[in-house]
């Protein structure tokens, strides 16, 4: 099982310091084996973490930033909202980010979720039937602009005359593509048809046994082997504190099949965390 850091809190007394938590736990999880480094896409803080009143830095100008400051972990937002950019500039912009990092970026991407920053900020928040729509065919727009073929894309909400995308991606075939949530018949169902990986929430066996097999009959749909579809969960946790425990907590989803477990680090101390998260938990996450 390999390890996801996600960077989800951005405080700091100043602003100072908010830049040396974030390039500090970057940094400590590129050289302690971590396999991604994740930060949120949002444009206010989630009100369970703060609200708007709380940090918030643009996600993909913080991956270049952070790109430039690692050597080997994969970058990406978990998860990009469809309602945040046009998918053709969405593309580019990944595959920007996968040149600068000499192939290290992903794409995670979901249905959008928080209206008060949509509202806020003066941005359409469509109806949920709408955004899942704008997300099949932002999958579409992206295989089209990593592909070789330049031929226009139309589709009900977005058409590109000419979806060029230059230089090419580093990554091959292209930047993996993760889909976010666990909705059994829309979200797993573009997960079986045009991703990579997908990530599920909670550490409940059943429930993640259940929601895996619900993804298996998706792929029997698309004529797709489950297996090469990398399966990553997000986990509410504090392996530091009591290793052993959640080592055996993540047993069982390792037998299940979980490729990744991703873990947010505490505001009191990321790098530090992060840190000794590495050295003490990953490798018995990885014999798993």
């Amino acid at each position: 099982m390999q390890l996801g850091i996600h960077y989800a809190v951005f405080s700091g007394a100043d602003q100072a310091e908010i830049v040396d938590r974030l390039v500090g736990t970057a940094r400590a999880a590129d050289q302690g084996g971590a396999a991604w480094f994740t930060v949120m896409d949002h444009w206010f803080q989630m009100e369970p973490l703060g609200g708007p009143a709380e940090p918030m830095l643009e996600g993909y100008t913080t991956l270049g930033h952070v790109a430039a400051l690692t050597e080997r972990v994969r970058l990406g937002l978990l998860v990009t909202g469809v309602t945040y950019r046009h998918p053709g500039l969405l593309a580019k912009t990944v595959t920007t980010l996968d040149v600068l990092s000499r192939g290290r970026a992903m794409l995670g991407i979901g249905a959008a979720w928080y209206e008060r920053e949509h509202v806020g900020l003066g941005v359409p928040y469509p109806p949920l039937k709408e955004r899942f729509e704008r997300l099949e065919e932002t999958l579409q727009v992206a295989r089209a602009m990593w592909s070789d073929d330049d031929t226009p894309y139309s589709g009900t909400h977005y058409s590109l005359a000419e979806p060029v995308s230059r230089p090419t991606n580093v990554s091959t075939p292209h930047p993996p593509v993760l889909i976010g949530g666990s909705g059994e018949r829309k979200t797993l169902r573009m997960v079986a048809q045009y991703a990579d990986a997908c990530n599920l929430f909670g550490s409940d066996p059943e429930a993640i046994a259940h929601k895996l097999e619900v993804l298996s009959q998706h792929c029997r749909t698309f004529d797709r082997d489950p297996a090469t579809i990398t399966r990553t969960v997000m986990v509410q946790a504090d392996p530091v504190a009591d290793p052993d425990a959640f080592v055996a907590q993540m047993e069982p989803l390792a037998a299940l099949g979980v490729d990744m477990v991703c873990l947010v680090p505490p505001a009191e101390d990321p790098v530090g965390w992060t840190t000794r998260l590495c050295a003490d938990v990953l490798p018995r996450l990885e014999s798993l």
